[in-house]
């Protein structure tokens, strides 16, 4: 059943959920809860009896101001409003499972970094079942800026919903009421934005070895005087760092969203490679020792620390 074409919203929804409570949604969660939305629920995968990181995630949640619902129903039965953040490479799953639990009219919020593609799937899914669903195309990274996070909003309901999230004090725009041009939009700046993380960490890292950092960083501060580039990189290592995995799925969907263009990804998929190897090295504990906020150099060390370990191991 398609989802009525009235698409008024009378009054902000007072019940909102969310379906993923990592990083993105236990911020927006903490948001909303702090903003007096009456109920504010979530539900993740990992939050399924026996999951190693079930126990952490829900004391998150519960700290930021959510109720803990037991499955996707539970979710559905409650919320008006559900915002999905999961992964980029769970995008359309989350989609389908909502869609088998969703009450007709209930409006779904899709901030997840998916190819133009992958977002309209999503919305059939959604649709198909009498839900309204609006894709966001999320600018830039959610911390440091929280709800606040530039986002371009796509699709036929995204105008009704639109104000409604401005009036809790989200930055959103209405880029099309057609599914795809919000998330193209963000998945073709990824192609800049998450490709120049890898060239940076790539490059510093093997200056690093040479031992030509700082003659090489000079060179770039002449050409692109107005980058902090010691302070850039610290952020890129970090970033990636800490969400390789996420970041080398959203550069998944962006190679998608290349292909669907008709061209070969080359920089989309070297880009995940690389974003692979962080979350390998992570894994690994190879990184652990770093604190977050250490110099560009102290994770360039840790990398070929790594690379040493391995060559000698």
């Amino acid at each position: 059943m398609l989802a009525p074409q009235d698409t008024t919203l009378p009054q902000p929804p007072s019940r909102v959920g969310l379906i993923g409570l990592g990083e993105v949604g236990t911020i927006f969660a903490r948001a909303l809860a702090q903003l007096g939305v009456a109920w504010v629920g979530g539900w993740d995968v990992k939050l399924t009896p026996g999951h190693p990181e079930a126990d952490a995630m829900r004391a998150r949640a519960v700290a930021a101001g959510a109720t803990v619902c037991a499955d996707v129903a539970a979710l559905c039965a409650q919320a008006q409003l559900i915002i999905s953040a999961v992964t980029a490479a769970n995008t359309l799953a989350a989609a389908e499972l909502l869609a088998a639990q969703l009450r007709p009219g209930t409006w779904v919020l899709d901030l997840n970094s998916a190819s133009p593609g992958t977002k309209q799937q999503a919305a059939a899914a959604i649709e198909a079942t009498g839900g309204r669903y609006v894709e966001a195309g999320v600018m830039t990274s959610v911390p440091p800026y929280g709800v606040r996070v530039p986002m371009l909003l796509g699709g036929p309901h995204a105008a009704a919903l639109a104000p409604v999230l401005q009036g809790w004090g989200m930055q959103v725009q209405v880029a099309s009421d057609r599914y795809g041009v919000a998330s193209a939009t963000k998945m073709c700046r990824s192609v800049i934005i998450k490709g120049l993380e890898a060239l940076v960490i790539e490059s510093f890292t093997a200056a690093r070895h040479y031992g030509v950092e700082d003659a090489m960083i000079a060179t770039l501060h002449e050409t692109f005087p107005g980058i902090d580039w010691a302070a850039q990189a610290a952020y890129f290592y970090s970033r990636v760092a800490q969400h390789g995995q996420r970041r080398a799925e959203e550069m998944r969907e962006v190679a998608r969203t290349v292909v669907e263009a008709g061209f070969e990804p080359v920089m989309a998929d070297a880009t995940a490679r690389k974003d692979d190897g962080m979350a390998a090295l992570r894994r690994a504990g190879a990184l652990d020792h770093v604190a977050a906020d250490a110099p560009w150099q102290v994770w360039a060390d840790a990398l070929l620390a790594a690379r040493a370990s391995k060559t000698t191991s």
